[in-house]
């Protein structure tokens, strides 16, 4: 793997991923404190840790990986953690199912989709790059 290619598929752009910070941050304060009601109980409770652990693995993917010293572990590790905010995204959407009333519900379903838009628009952009750099593993060499 060419290194400078490398570095380049991890450099994630400083102020979307500060916009993304905030929207998640506003999200969680709003399923924390916000006017969210269910007819499911322990539904709000879980939907709080679910929306935790999405800001843990957004942290965690874009975490500077250049510790890992071999390229195609660092990638790997990137995707790894791509995946697991998939995952977790899913988990949140299943939560906001049986969502369905409150001051606060129509706002905060507009700004999930939002803020989902845009996660998925930042993530699939470098797993492009991540992946292109995992099959090019497999090219044959030019002669």
């Amino acid at each position: 793997m060419d290194p400078r290619i490398v570095e380049a598929s991890f450099e994630f752009d400083p102020a979307t991923v500060k916009h993304l910070r905030a929207q998640w941050l506003a999200l969680m304060e709003t399923s924390l404190w916000g006017d969210l009601k269910t007819s499911k109980i322990g539904t709000l409770p879980r939907l709080r840790k679910r929306w935790l652990e999405l800001g843990e693995h957004l942290a965690s993917l874009t975490r500077d990986r250049r510790w890992i010293p071999q390229p195609r572990e660092r990638v790997k590790g990137a995707m790894a953690a791509s995946l697991n905010l998939r995952d977790t995204l899913l988990h949140v959407e299943r939560s906001l199912q049986v969502l369905g009333g409150g001051e606060d519900f129509a706002a905060f379903e507009k700004d999930i989709l939002q803020f989902r838009h845009e996660l998925l628009q930042f993530m699939e952009h470098h797993e492009k790059a991540w992946c292109d750099l995992l099959e090019s593993q497999y090219d044959p060499p030019d002669n």
